[in-house]
C-alpha cells in the first residue's frame, strides 16, 4: 500500500527532466479552442509608447498556427493554435482579412502564440508575401524563441528594410526557476540571440515574469526587478512585465502542490515602477484581466488606471491608497 502511496505522489510531483515535464504538463491540459486556420484569433488596435516618446497606434494580430515546439510551464497560448503544420498561404491570408478589417495604426504586431520563424508555425515560402502585406508600418513587431533567431530572422529583416523588432522571452534570470520553467533555453542562449539582434541591427523587446512557480512570496519582486535589469543589459529596448496566471491545467497543479500561488496585483505595479527607475528603457505592464489578480474590487479600478498611466507616460505616479485594502 505504501508503493502505491509512494507511486502516487511521485506522478503528482513535477518532474525534473525535460522530456518527463513535457508529458507532464500535456498530460494537465484541456481542450483547445476551436478555430479558423485562415482567420487570426484575435486583431485589435491600442496605443503604445515608441522608443523616441510619442504615442501611436499599435495593430495586434493574434495569428492561427501550429503550436509552438516548446512546452512552456506557464503557457496557456497552445489553446489557440491547431493541432497540425500550418499550411502555405494561410499567414498572408490571416494578416490581410485583419489588417482590413482595422483601424489606422502605425506599427503592428504578429503574434502567433510561439516563433514567427518556426518553420511549421509560419512557413518560410509565405515570408515575402507578408513582408509586403506590412510594407506601410514603421515596426514590425515578432515573437521568437531564441533558438530560432537565425538566417530567417535576418532575412526578414532585410525584406522589411530593417524595420523588424523581435520579442524574445527571458521569463527569469533565477538559476533554478528557469530550467524548470521547460523552455529548452538557458540564460546563455538568450543572451546570445539578442547578441544576434544587436549584430544585425534588429530591436529587441523582452517578456518577464511576475510570480514565479517555486518562489517564495517575499523574494518574488527581488527576482522580477533583476530579470528586468538583465533584460536591458542584453540590449533590450523595451521589457514587458507579465503577470504568472494559472488556467492551463499545468499551474493549477503546481499550485494544489502549494508550488505556486498566483502574484498579487501589487507585485506588478511595483515591479513595473522599479523598473522604470533604471531608466534604461521602456518597461510595460500586461493589463490582460487584471482583475484575476487583484484582491479588493474597489481599487482595481484606479489600480488598473495607474498601470496604464505608467505604460503611456513611463512615469511612476503616486500610489493607490484604498481604506478598504489597505
Amino acid at each position: 500500500m505504501r508503493r502505491l502511496l509512494d507511486r502516487a505522489e511521485e506522478s503528482l510531483a513535477y518532474p525534473e527532466t525535460f522530456r518527463a515535464r513535457d508529458e507532464w504538463i500535456r498530460g494537465r491540459r484541456g481542450a483547445r479552442n476551436v478555430l479558423d486556420p485562415h482567420e487570426p484569433y484575435g486583431a485589435f488596435v491600442e496605443d503604445e509608447r515608441t522608443e523616441s516618446g510619442e504615442i501611436v497606434p499599435v495593430a495586434t494580430l493574434l495569428l492561427t498556427n501550429r503550436e509552438c515546439p516548446w512546452r512552456c510551464l506557464m503557457c496557456d497560448l497552445w489553446k489557440s493554435t491547431l493541432d497540425g503544420d500550418t499550411v502555405p498561404g494561410a499567414i498572408p491570408r490571416q494578416i490581410e482579412r485583419a489588417l482590413a478589417r482595422l483601424g489606422h495604426a502605425r506599427r503592428v504586431k504578429l503574434y502567433n502564440a510561439g516563433s514567427l520563424f518556426d518553420p511549421r508555425a509560419v512557413p518560410p515560402e509565405d515570408d515575402a508575401a507578408i513582408a509586403a502585406l506590412l510594407a506601410g508600418f514603421e515596426r514590425v513587431i515578432v515573437e521568437s524563441h531564441p533558438a530560432l533567431v537565425g538566417r530567417r530572422c535576418l532575412e526578414m529583416n532585410e525584406r522589411l528594410g530593417g524595420r523588424l523588432e523581435v520579442a524574445m522571452g527571458l521569463e527569469t534570470v533565477h538559476p533554478d526557476v528557469l530550467p524548470r520553467l521547460n523552455k529548452g533555453m538557458t540564460l546563455d542562449d538568450f543572451d546570445a540571440a539578442a547578441e544576434r539582434l544587436r549584430g544585425a541591427g534588429i530591436a529587441m523587446r523582452a517578456f518577464v515574469l511576475a510570480g514565479l512557480p517555486f518562489v517564495a512570496r517575499g523574494e518574488q519582486l527581488a527576482w522580477t526587478v533583476a530579470a528586468i535589469a538583465h533584460a536591458f543589459e542584453a540590449g533590450a529596448a523595451a521589457v514587458s512585465v507579465i503577470p504568472t496566471r494559472t488556467g492551463n491545467g499545468a499551474m493549477e497543479a503546481l499550485s494544489a502542490l502549494g508550488q505556486f500561488e498566483m502574484p498579487a496585483l501589487s507585485l506588478l505595479e511595483d515591479a513595473v515602477a522599479l523598473g522604470l527607475g533604471f531608466g534604461r528603457g521602456r518597461v510595460f505592464a500586461d493589463l490582460w484581466d487584471l482583475a484575476a489578480f487583484s484582491r479588493c474590487e474597489r481599487c482595481l479600478s484606479a489600480r488598473t488606471e495607474r498601470l496604464r498611466t505608467m505604460n503611456l507616460t513611463q512615469i511612476v505616479p503616486p500610489t493607490v491608497h484604498c481604506a478598504v485594502c489597505a
